[in-house]
């Protein structure tokens, strides 16, 4: 979700995340200088640098959320990741969130392959077998073809920012989740138009959010002895 510069706007989206039921809400297009974390009301937001006025992004988190935040990294202007401790296993990190923003169509191929470094960076930073979920806005349209397990269901024509998305999805063995369900055409827009009126946040935005609703088991894998008897 989009947001704005001035502190007091997140009233409207603390608001919003407590209406739709969400415990992590990522934002991009915050604007704030610098990185950092802090209060707001019962939430927690971490944030990373948006020294231009232009970038920066944020992930809030509920009440409850916050005390599994184990540490967070500001990576970018554009990448924010945050470790998340699942419990009893305190000494492992197991869901780790990732919040981006990517270039848009407008911008040159040279900031598209510093972003994809940047996430590249991001995903240095975790450990390869825990549980890792990009949000944000990757300003890419992947098109309605399916595309092995990356996902069927998008709207539109692939554009080239779709392309790339698709292929580092490939790569990287991700799958585009609110393009895996057959939605009616008007819940598939992730940007609306201030002429349109579209399902969206009550808030100062012109993205619609994406709520995901998951469930992860995690269970202790036993070693198994092997004894040699000769």
């Amino acid at each position: 979700m989009r947001t704005l510069q001035q502190k007091g706007k997140f009233e409207n989206v603390i608001q919003e995340m407590d209406r739709i039921k969400l415990n992590i809400l990522g934002l991009d297009v915050v604007k704030w200088k610098g990185a950092g974390s802090m209060k707001l009301g019962s939430k927690t937001l971490i944030y990373s640098e948006g020294h231009t006025h232009r970038k920066g992004v944020a992930i809030l988190f509920d009440v409850t959320t916050a005390k599994s935040l184990g540490s967070w990294c500001p990576i970018s202007d554009r990448v924010v990741v945050a470790k998340l401790v699942a419990k009893p296993f305190k000494s492992r990190n197991y869901s780790n969130q990732v919040g981006l923003y990517a270039p848009t169509s407008y911008s040159e191929d040279v900031e598209e392959k510093k972003f994809y470094e940047e996430i590249k960076k991001a995903k240095g930073y975790l450990k390869s077998q825990n549980i890792i979920i990009v949000m944000g806005d990757f300003n890419a349209k992947v098109g309605y073809e399916r595309v092995e397990d990356v996902g069927p269901s998008g709207i539109g024509t692939v554009n080239a920012r779709g392309s790339r998305l698709i292929e580092w999805c490939q790569v990287n063995d991700f799958t585009i989740t609110n393009t895996w369900y057959q939605n009616h055409p008007r819940r598939q827009w992730t940007w609306k138009s201030p002429r349109y009126r579209l399902p969206g946040a009550d808030c100062d935005s012109d993205h619609i959010p994406i709520k995901c609703k998951f469930q992860m088991i995690l269970k202790k894998l036993r070693q198994r002895l092997i004894l040699n008897f000769k």
